[in-house]
C-alpha cells in the first residue's frame, strides 16, 4: 500500500500540476515555489509539507479536510 504522502503528491502531480499550463502558472497561481511544482512532479521522494498542501488547498478553493475525503485518505 502507498504511504499517505505518495497518494498526496501524486494526486497533485497527476490531476492538478500535469494540466497546468505550466509549472511556472501553477507555482504562480497556488501561491508555491517553482521548485516545489517540480520536487511534487519529479521527485518520487519528496514529502510534501502541511504548509505547501495548505497553500494548494487554498488556491484552489477546498478545505484541507475536503482535500483527505477526495482522496479517501
Amino acid at each position: 500500500m502507498k504511504d499517505r504522502n505518495r497518494i498526496i503528491v501524486d494526486y497533485i502531480a497527476l490531476e492538478w500540476a500535469a494540466k497546468a499550463k505550466s509549472q511556472s502558472a501553477f507555482a504562480s497561481e497556488h501561491n508555491i515555489d517553482e521548485k516545489t511544482v517540480r520536487n511534487i512532479k519529479y521527485n518520487k521522494g519528496y514529502n510534501i509539507s502541511l504548509k505547501t498542501l495548505i497553500r494548494i488547498c487554498e488556491a484552489r478553493e477546498i478545505k484541507l479536510s475536503d482535500f483527505f475525503k477526495l482522496l479517501d485518505i
